[in-house]
């Protein structure tokens, strides 16, 4: 298959995905579970028949195909185009109809590719056409242009077999709403370019297009100028209601035959009444239709019956057009009546919906299902990894859109136990979960019901909502657009009668549609039952892309610290606190690596070993630390010694904590190996000397030799420092740590005061609570993200290493202190410690504006001291060094 390359593009008929043998195998070697078998045929003519202009079609099907895709549209100065999809939807439906007269099994078994299809697999005795198109792909649009172009031909021309009358039917008050979205007003015609201007074709086509809409039970007066009925499929039914399930509760109760009577109308009635008298029926999600003996398929026939009493010509409903992505029967067969097919390789492919992203294999073995009754405790790591990858595209789309989290559970009482895990494990969950499921007795008030239904409808432009838990599939009329994340807890299996599409369907349509050539990606999490499940798309031609998760911007069980800049309450300019960067003080100056002398080097010399040669050794480097570095191949050829060196060079400059010299000090490494390292000269491109330089007890003979070297030669003290910069705690970089105790403080910049121990998170609630003259405080950090103050300072061991001190604080707008607190006291300790009186000194003295005052808190006199402390002065006065 020729890779598309945007959503318009038309795919000829040799460019389509084809099953291979291997999925035909899959499937039992049964080819209607994979591709239609009409279809194959009917894309060849109609390729043919759109490369040539429409020919054959009605001057009224024509005009309105050439309208539609041959000229330029402009929606609100916006172009506009429907997609391939769509238009090759609308293309084949005219075709068969008016081109290829296919208006019967008959007729369409003409099409048949597979030699499979027999006269009683079709249940119907009307024109009945099924187009398959994937989530997302645009069938409401595609409804639009079919009641346009029958509407216009009934209208325009002599003799033509189709109506002005529509009944669009639906499986559920969700997707009725979601229709009624583009149906209201006729809004979807107006506002959208389905309907030519007056004039064009010489026609009056706006003028001219009057049909009267009907929803549900709003029937208004039959016109002979048109009527389109949107309508739940249970105010067809003419049978007694049948039972309710708990999802049909949610998706829209089932109404009994006189639900509307009060209205002095019944839709099922009219519909067989002689006010209408000829019909098309487009089935949304017509799945559901999967089953002769099913109320719908039945209502329908009941409607078609009437039809063809009353008509002179004998014929009944004109058309009826099903849409579905996944018109199939239980045992996973294909509609034979299946006209179309878009599947969702292609609608991935033409970037129309987005792309399915798993955990790859590593970040899938991860995930443990814990031996625990507690549901959320059992799938803690599935819940955990699926917020992580939920937050990047939160932390990536907020200022745009609200990404959504969408998990499935197997009941309503595990459905809350993962809404309260959410709600309580991460702040930005706190009040923002959306729970879809019946309560445990499975009833629901109807005003409730009401309330959940206008929440999932209107959950893509809430900005509170990040998070949906559902015991329900939700498989069709759900249609949100901001799901990027999916978390499956369900051990979805084929005979469960839900297909995989429909697992991942909730999720596939675009966030921002509109870019209709930006990739769009929708991350898949679950357990492996669920996972294997989805995975089987790929028998469909469905490639998923596979990637590391859970690492990077957070790690599994995280919290977020930031600048508190949502909070009204506090002022950020006051609680700010100003801390100079000095230049260092203490360094090592590079250029004395040029006078180490290895010749003098007191180092242990090592006994060459006789390593037995082999055609392939596999040698595993390690750093200085025992570190994976990377492996080296011997295949006897001319080694790359240099390489080899080049690496012990390098990681002696990074265990000295040296940033550059490599060139320096690479001839010194070259010279100490050759001559100094081994208990006679060496050869380097030998391979037994690589080999010996694999050896643990050589490695650390070169780190211990060469850190004394570099120690005694380059470390300096300078006697003046400057200011270079000042950092700012309000801008302060986001940054994630470990799920741990926390203080919420009201005197701080940032949103969370973490600590590294409890010594210093008791300290922080005297500052946030007992201390009121401490204005503003906040505790210091390094990594990514955070405040990352530091001071260098030279270690016990002779190192230049870093300080990160832990507080700052604030008693009034210029005198800040820089205090440490300490547990158990080291000899690196006192070394920190006489650095950052020094640092507070050159400080103070570089500028007038600020006070820098140094603070050490020893934890043993705390304990001593802590209840009787009133004030920070008072800590001042104790601690001052």
């Amino acid at each position: 298959m020729v890779n598309p390359t945007d959503p318009f593009k038309i795919l000829a008929a040799h460019e389509r995905w084809k099953p291979t043998q291997n999925t035909t195998d899959l499937f039992g070697g049964d080819s209607l579970k994979i591709l239609p078998p009409l279809v194959e045929k009917i894309r060849e003519k109609v390729d043919l028949w759109r490369d040539d202009n429409y020919n054959e079609a009605s001057k009224t099907s024509k005009a309105l195909l050439n309208f539609w895709f041959h000229q330029k549209h402009l929606i609100e100065q916006i172009p506009f185009q429907f997609f391939f999809a769509q238009r090759e939807a609308i293309e084949t439906i005219i075709y068969l109809y008016e081109v290829a007269q296919a208006k019967d099994k008959h007729d369409l078994m003409r099409f048949d590719s597979s030699g499979a299809l027999s006269a009683n697999m079709f249940d119907e005795v009307w024109t009945r056409y099924v187009i398959k198109m994937a989530t997302g792909a645009g069938k409401t649009k595609v409804m639009g242009l079919v009641i346009v172009w029958a509407y216009f031909h009934k209208l325009y021309e002599n003799d033509s077999t189709l109506s002005n009358n529509f009944l669009v039917i639906t499986p559920n008050i969700i997707v009725l709403d979601r229709l009624r979205k583009d149906f209201d007003g006729l809004k979807m015609f107006i506002e959208e370019p389905f309907i030519p201007d007056n004039g064009f074709e010489n026609q009056d086509w706006k003028n001219d297009f009057q049909p009267t809409l009907h929803i549900q039970d709003e029937l208004k007066p039959i016109t002979e100028t048109g009527n389109i009925f949107l309508s739940n499929i249970h105010r067809v039914f003419f049978s007694e209601e049948p039972t309710q399930s708990n999802e049909s509760k949610f998706l829209g109760a089932k109404a009994k035959v006189n639900a509307d009577t009060s209205k002095g109308l019944d839709l099922g009635k009219l519909l067989r009444s002689t006010k209408i008298n000829h019909l098309i029926v487009l089935n949304d999600e017509a799945h559901h239709i999967h089953d002769k003996d099913l109320a719908w398929f039945q209502a329908i026939e009941s409607i078609n019956a009437k039809l063809t009493l009353r008509n002179k010509n004998g014929y009944g409903i004109s058309l009826q057009a099903d849409f579905s992505a996944t018109p199939k029967h239980n045992n996973s067969g294909i509609f034979v009546q299946t006209i179309c097919d878009y599947p969702l390789v292609e609608a991935i492919k033409q970037n129309v919906v987005k792309s399915p992203v798993l955990p790859d294999k590593a970040s899938r073995e991860k995930l443990k299902m814990k031996d625990s009754n507690a549901f959320a405790e059992k799938y803690e790591d599935f819940m955990r990894l699926g917020y992580i990858e939920w937050e990047k595209q939160y932390n990536i789309f907020k200022n745009q859109k609200t990404p959504l989290l969408f998990v499935m559970t197997m009941s309503t009482k595990e459905a809350d136990e993962a809404a309260v895990f959410l709600e309580t494990e991460y702040t930005l969950m706190k009040d923002a979960v959306l729970t879809i499921h019946t309560k445990p007795n499975g009833e629901f008030k109807e005003t409730e019901i009401e309330e959940l239904r206008k929440l999932a409808d209107t959950i893509d432009k809430s900005t509170k909502y990040k998070a949906v838990v559902s015991v329900l599939m939700l498989r069709e009329g759900w249609d949100v657009r901001n799901v990027t994340t999916i978390v499956g807890l369900r051990p979805f299996k084929a005979e469960s009668k839900i297909l995989p599409e429909q697992t991942i369907g909730r999720g596939l349509r675009k966030m921002f549609p509109e870019n209709g050539f930006q990739k769009e990606k929708l991350v898949v999490i679950g357990t492996p039952p669920f996972l294997e499940f989805v995975e089987s798309l790929a028998a469909e031609g469905v490639s998923f892309e596979y990637q590391p998760m859970g690492g990077g911007e957070k790690p599994s069980n995280a919290m977020l610290i930031e600048v508190d800049r949502d909070n009204k309450k506090k002022n950020l300019d006051a609680l700010d606190i100003l801390l100079p960067v000095m230049s260092p003080k203490i360094y090592r100056e590079y250029k004395n690596l040029a006078l180490i002398d290895v010749s003098q080097f007191k180092n242990e010399k090592i006994p060459l070993q006789k390593l037995k040669k082999q055609k392939n050794t596999d040698i595993t480097f390690t750093d200085i630390d025992g570190v994976f570095s990377h492996k080296t191949t011997l295949n006897n050829v001319l080694l790359p010694y240099r390489n080899v060196l080049g690496f012990f060079t390098e990681v002696i400059l990074k265990n000295c904590r040296l940033v550059s010299g490599f060139d320096i000090l690479y001839p010194k490494v070259e010279e100490f190996v050759r001559e100094q390292l081994f208990d006679k000269h060496v050869i380097l491109d030998d391979p037994q000397t690589i080999q010996n330089l694999a050896q643990a007890h050589t490695k650390e003979i070169i780190k211990t030799t060469f850190k004394q070297a570099i120690d005694e030669l380059t470390i300096s003290e300078n006697g003046k420092t400057n200011i270079k910069s000042y950092i700012s705690l309000k801008d302060t970089k986001h940054k994630f740590v470990v799920e741990q105790p926390s203080l919420i403080p009201k005197k701080s910049v940032f949103n969370r005061i973490v600590a590294d121990n409890l010594f210093e998170l008791e300290f922080a609630s005297f500052l946030e609570n007992r201390f009121a003259d401490v204005v503003a405080f906040a505790k210091n950090s390094m990594g990514e993200g955070g405040v990352n103050f530091k001071i260098e300072y030279q270690a016990e061991d002779g190192n230049i290493r870093e300080y990160f001190p832990d507080f700052f604080i604030k008693n009034n707008q210029n005198h800040i202190f820089i205090l440490e607190t300490k547990g158990r006291e080291d000899l690196d300790d006192i070394r920190k410690i006489k650095r950052l009186v020094a640092w507070c000194k050159d400080a103070n003295e570089q500028q007038n504006d600020y006070l820098y005052t140094p603070i050490y808190v020893k934890q043993e006199k705390w304990d001593e001291v802590k209840n009787d402390l009133k004030t920070f002065n008072d800590v001042g006065k104790i601690f001052k060094i």
